[in-house]
């Protein structure tokens, strides 16, 4: 493949986009790959189609080293399915819907487990036809409330998505391992920094789920590690060790305390210390307990339940980690006071909640046994002594507060929880049977009963994840694409006119002829200066200049990841670069 800057649909940019949030949204843009079409959709320009390309054979590849056969689902889709699923209500308005001219509704996939399913119930009806595992690379679409970063957040996306279907659960366990390896191959042979994660199942449900997160600043998803064992999960989905249970009556009687201006957790920790409240002193946050008003709105429904979060007063309630206990809820702050009265803003305690049929659901630290410092229920009123299963009894425990940098590891207890930030670019779920049991898949068994499969689902951001090298691989000058992912092997440039152009397109000939994939930067209508500084920006591993040494017979040869710069030899170069692009390619970088 030959490919000549003087022909090619490309424009690069010298300036920032005033819209381009992140690097590898503004890097796309100005090198010309990508080029914004509507809010949250771009054009994929030549260049750009092409790393699209090359990363989609990527994951191509590897499901089909595993097994997987490859088949095509239609992006809209008729409404049916996803309702008798109950996903048509679940998405809420993160689906894209419409009615055809008969009325008929319809959406624009999201995802396709529905189709998966039905299609397994068309074609297969022994179990002499499992395992079946189908993958497809397909756009898919969801309504962003805010598109933005360019691909990491788009409306219409590029995905990778299979569905495996097994009769029983280890045979659905070795399909998951088998996906988990070949993603860990994948994003190796991509050159990304990742972190396998335990993460929630949000709207696929099921079980067991893992993500696997992209290690940037930008990330959208926050993750944690430990510093001493191998734990690392989506903050959504860190369990906290919850402290053991103690005896209700082992403490005094709940006393009640005027505590005039002390709306906040600050001011109320201040004054107890300062009125030894309770007979005590060192009142500290983590002694109090918080109770977080929420509004919670289940999907279809017209109007939103009240629920009341109790935690230690040192943290505050992450919204994400409530959704995704909650989902397919929407969660949103409380504010309308005036319309329950007996919940009193900034003195609200747990004790009347039951009375008041709000539902109650606590941080796993509030056990049995424990004794708190929270409100009176009354106007500048707290109350100390305030004990877990005695002066009141929690509907359950959640999963709501912040998880902060230096918590005890839950799985090993002996470590800390560092933070840090990534981009999702795939995630594997074993669903179990929730598809497969709402359209009544089954299948004779081999004694002669039916059996009804279970399902597994494996997804990959194929877009995200072009955009997530991007954002891995650059410096200040550009893109530094790795070998595996870049839109061509070698970038000629050719430094002057005449004998220094018909020897850069006499040699991009030849390195054509003998399989790389070349660039080359023909223009005549630029400097030498501006030629140089597009090759950087565009982030092609190698480029050769053909300058004024031509005549002694030598080129140079840029390294764009090292900076490294040699003379060579035209004769032979070739043959070298050739030798480097497979040996790059068996690397996987």
């Amino acid at each position: 493949m030959l490919l000549r800057m003087s022909t090619l649909l490309l424009r690069t940019l010298r300036e920032d986009p005033a819209d381009a949030e992140v690097p590898s949204h503004r890097l796309l843009l100005r090198a010309g790959y990508v080029r914004r079409a509507a809010p949250g959709g771009y054009t994929w320009l030549p260049l750009g189609k092409l790393v699209l390309d090359r990363v989609t054979e990527i994951v191509r590849a590897e499901m089909a080293a595993i097994g997987d056969q490859e088949v095509h689902f239609p992006a809209l889709l008729p409404a049916e399915p996803y309702r008798t699923s109950g996903r048509w209500t679940e998405y809420g308005d993160d689906i894209f819907t419409l009615e055809d001219r008969k009325g008929a509704e319809h959406l624009l996939a999201p995802t396709h487990e529905e189709m998966a399913a039905l299609l397994v119930k068309d074609l297969f009806s022994s179990y002499r036809d499992f395992p079946v595992t189908l993958f497809q690379i397909q756009t898919k679409f969801r309504d962003e409330a805010r598109p933005r970063a360019g691909l990491l957040r788009g409306r219409e996306f590029l995905m990778k998505d299979a569905y495996s279907f097994d009769l029983d659960e280890a045979g659905l366990q070795a399909a998951y391992d088998r996906h988990r390896d070949a993603y860990q191959r994948i994003f190796t042979r991509l050159g990304l920094d990742f972190t396998v994660v335990r993460a929630m199942s949000g709207a696929m449900g099921g079980s067991a789920s893992e993500e696997f997160l992209a290690a940037t600043p930008v990330g959208e998803d926050t993750y944690v590690g430990c510093t001493t064992c191998d734990y690392a999960a989506n903050t959504e989905a860190v369990v906290t060790r919850a402290p053991a249970a103690g005896d209700p009556d082992a403490h005094p009687a709940l006393e009640v305390h005027d505590t005039p201006e002390t709306p906040t957790i600050a001011s109320l920790v201040d004054l107890a210390n300062a009125r030894a409240l309770g007979g005590r002193t060192g009142w500290t946050a983590a002694d109090t307990l918080k109770n977080v008003v929420l509004a919670v709105r289940r999907p279809g429904a017209e109007q939103a339940e009240l629920l009341v979060i109790g935690l230690p007063g040192d943290r505050e309630v992450d919204l994400k980690r409530v959704e995704a206990a909650l989902h397919p809820a929407t969660v949103t702050v409380f504010e309308d006071w005036a319309a329950h009265p007996e919940l009193v803003r900034g003195y609200l305690g747990p004790q009347i909640l039951a009375k008041h049929g709000v539902r109650y659901l606590v941080d796993p630290r509030v056990v049995t046994g424990t004794a708190w410092l929270t409100g009176a229920n009354e106007p500048g009123r707290h109350a100390t002594d305030v004990v877990c299963g005695r002066d009141f009894v929690p509907d359950g425990t959640i999963e709501a507060a912040e998880v902060r940098p230096g918590d005890s590891c839950p799985a090993c207890g002996d470590g800390e929880l560092t933070m840090r930030r990534g981009i999702e670019v795939g995630h594997i779920f074993q669903l179990g049977r929730r598809f497969t049991d709402a359209f009544a898949v089954d299948v004779l068994g081999p004694e002669g009963k039916p059996v009804r499969p279970t399902m597994g689902c494996y997804g990959i951001g194929v877009s995200r994840a072009v955009a997530s090298v991007a954002e891995q691989h650059h410096d200040d000058r550009g893109l530094v694409w790795p070998a595996e992912v870049a839109p061509c092997d070698v970038h000629l440039v050719a430094a002057g006119k005449g004998p220094q152009l018909d020897a850069a397109l006499d040699l991009g000939g030849r390195l054509s002829a003998a399989g790389l994939r070349v660039l080359v930067d023909d223009r005549t209508h630029v400097s030498a200066g501006v030629k140089f500084t597009d090759a950087e920006l565009i982030g092609i591993p190698r480029a050769v200049v053909v300058g004024r040494r031509l005549a002694e017979g030598y080129v140079e040869l840029r390294d764009r990841a090292s900076g490294e710069r040699i003379e060579l030899p035209v004769d032979g170069l070739v043959e070298r670069l050739l030798d480097e692009a497979r040996g790059a390619r068996r690397g996987g970088v």
